[in-house]
């Protein structure tokens, strides 16, 4: 037994040191339900006290969990309710001041993002829901580390049509009052179709309104540590393949279990969930691109990528829910392209195209992330692609999403780098089509089918 755990403690040092296994979050969801005031001063001073009580020893705990463990935890975050369901009645200056109330309280127990400045508009809008996506592009460019989300359907609810179209302006007029920083502003700001309320990953966190007061969820990483195992088995089937990722992602949530746990003990939190899903970094070795290539593809994008990456995103799941009872959040594999090295490299190729993209977000986590696109994209442009990823989502009865950053005064072929786990991406072209006259017409597209499950 004890030469056992002697090579299991070995073998997650070299994930470790070798191979970038890392916590990617440690996430702490807040409920703010019961700070709703009529008094906009009165509603921002409870949701700062209240933020700043609980969260006060969220970051320390983390950095004492590295060192107990050895492990890195990349990201220290808070997700709190929807905005628009706490501050329902309040204007546009109103929601303003509270997300840069947020954005203060955040900053000062040293979180490195605050995500659930949200609304959920998949079947229309309260005053609350208008006001806050009415003043999403000042929220976003007046705050640094505030992230915000909108869900635009749902698989019982069908699309809102009419919210798609203001999410294309909202992402352009975001775009331009952050142009200074290369629109920066719209990589905090996620357009959804399903949207989970356990989700620790940012931009699109929040903290469901069936969630507890308080809770801890967990976020793990670890595609490179996926790449290494592939590598010894070089000629393996798909089956010994699909074992091999399994094998891993058990011992990768393992690790995540762990480190949730330990938080939720030394917090006096209650556990979440872990998200299983593979988060990418653009460091060389920790992309889902390379995993792919690692099965024989000779670039990301390349035919068989759509097979490979359902292949990835099954065999991921299998493998973390035999290591923990509660996964949650989106559970999957990401595959952002400028967070990503191998995305990067391949859409710089220009064999990974955004219709490429769209196909294989309809087998894996979230959807169109963080991908660069030209700073004169019409927003009705930008809309349809929303439309498009959210049809996949509802028809398909799982989360999808759009991260899309028009790079003012770039063109297709320029890079834009952002930073940290931001990354950089050259931008990428967008159909030149017209999409106006469809995005015009308004109004919801029904629930599918499959939405009718009672």
């Amino acid at each position: 037994m004890h030469l056992v755990n002697s090579a299991e403690i070995m073998e997650t040092l070299q994930m470790i040191e070798e191979e970038r296994l890392d916590i990617r979050t440690i996430t702490m969801g807040i409920s703010l339900r019961d700070c709703s005031d009529p008094d906009p001063r009165g509603l921002c001073n409870r949701v700062y006290n209240k933020i700043s009580r609980l969260a006060d020893q969220l970051v320390p705990v983390a950095e004492q969990i590295e060192k107990t463990f050895g492990i890195p935890i990349i990201n220290k975050r808070i997700s709190v309710t929807p905005i628009a369901i706490v501050a329902d009645g309040h204007d546009e200056d109103g929601l303003l001041r509270l997300a840069q109330t947020l954005d203060k309280a955040a900053q000062g127990v040293g979180v490195d993002f605050i995500g659930g400045f949200s609304a959920l508009v998949h079947k229309g809008y309260t005053r609350g829901d208008v006001a806050l996506v009415a003043c999403l592009p000042q929220a976003l460019s007046q705050t640094q580390i505030v992230c915000a989300s909108v869900n635009v359907a749902t698989t019982r609810a069908g699309i809102n049509m009419d919210a798609v179209a203001q999410m294309g302006e909202v992402i352009v007029e975001t775009a331009g009052l952050t142009a200074d920083a290369g629109g920066l502003g719209c990589a905090k700001l996620v357009v959804f179709a399903n949207a989970t309320e356990d989700n620790p990953f940012m931009a699109g966190a929040m903290h469901g309104i069936g969630e507890p007061e308080v809770v801890i969820n967990v976020g793990v990483s670890g595609p490179g540590v996926v790449k290494r195992a592939l590598e010894k088995v070089p000629d393996g089937d798909f089956g010994v393949i699909a074992e091999t990722i399994k094998k891993t992602a058990f011992k990768i949530t393992r690790m995540g279990q762990l480190v949730a746990q330990e938080a939720s003990r030394r917090l006096d939190v209650p556990f979440g969930i872990v998200d299983l899903s593979l988060a990418p970094t653009s460091a060389v070795g920790d992309s889902v691109a390379y995993i792919l290539e690692e099965m024989g593809l000779q670039r990301c994008g390349a035919a068989g990528s759509t097979a490979a990456l359902a292949l990835l995103n099954d065999a991921v799941k299998k493998g973390g829910l035999m290591a923990t009872s509660y996964a949650g959040g989106l559970s999957g594999a990401f595959i952002p392209i400028s967070e990503d090295l191998g995305m990067i490299e391949a859409a710089e190729e220009g064999v990974l195209t955004i219709e490429k993209l769209e196909a294989m977000t309809a087998v894996c986590s979230v959807g169109l992330d963080m991908i660069a696109i030209p700073g004169d994209t019409p927003a009705s442009t930008i809309s349809a692609i929303i439309a498009d990823e959210a049809a996949i989502g509802v028809v398909n009865n799982k989360t999808t999403a759009v991260r899309l950053i028009p790079v003012p005064g770039k063109k297709v072929g320029d890079w834009i780098e952002f930073g940290g786990l931001l990354g950089k991406a050259p931008i990428i072209p967008v159909s030149r089509l017209d999409s106006s006259r469809f995005i015009g017409r308004g109004g919801r597209i029904p629930a599918p089918l499959q939405g009718l499950r009672n």
